[in-house]
């Protein structure tokens, strides 16, 4: 076994966009990948000093997209270009945004699925961002990634990970077993 200092290594680590609106109303996202399930009906997301984290002062509604093989260079884009150098950064990602119904922020038309969010908590705010515990407000999925019982399918939806060890993105692969019932094999 080979040894390594501590590293932010946590994986999979899911690629997802964040969804504002500037203070003029135009569209903003950023892409994040620290984040995690925090509740049954809540996420978790670590914020550093962004555009986005503006906008969430002045605001606490936003989307959460899954990025897939599909969006990957212009989630990409939206990771390394800054909303303080390039105000309108959905402009050059061919994305198209519509209102949410639910909450003040966009959603992307090119995603699968995206989750209409609020914060209700930020912890640990400082000059250098915030954590930020949100509510899962609703849940938009396009009806081409819906399963036969109705719900989302994951496996059609070609989703990626952040691979923070090399920086890459993976592709996430195919269905290798059924939760809370195969390891009953083993009883």
């Amino acid at each position: 076994m080979k040894n390594f200092k501590p590293q932010a290594w946590l994986l999979p680590q899911p690629v997802l966009i964040i969804g504002t609106y500037d203070s003029d109303g135009t569209p903003n996202a950023m892409n994040a990948a620290w984040s995690g399930q925090w509740d049954m009906k809540e996420i978790m997301i670590s914020m550093g000093s962004h555009t986005t984290t503006e906008n969430l002062k002045r605001c606490p509604d936003f989307t959460v997209a899954f990025s897939t093989d599909k969006t990957m260079i212009a989630a990409d884009y939206v990771g390394i270009v800054s909303g303080k150098k390039c105000h309108d950064k959905i402009a050059n990602t061919g994305w198209n945004a519509v209102k949410g119904e639910h909450v003040n922020a966009p959603i992307f038309d090119s995603f699968p699925m995206t989750m209409e969010c609020r914060i209700k908590e930020k912890l640990y705010e400082s000059e250098s961002g915030f954590y930020i515990i949100a509510e899962i407000v609703n849940i938009v999925c396009d009806e081409k990634y819906l399963a036969e019982d109705g719900k989302p399918d994951v496996e059609k939806m070609n989703l990626i990970t952040y691979d923070p060890v090399h920086h890459g993105y993976i592709a996430l692969g195919k269905r290798i077993g059924t939760a809370f019932h195969d390891g009953a094999l083993l009883k």
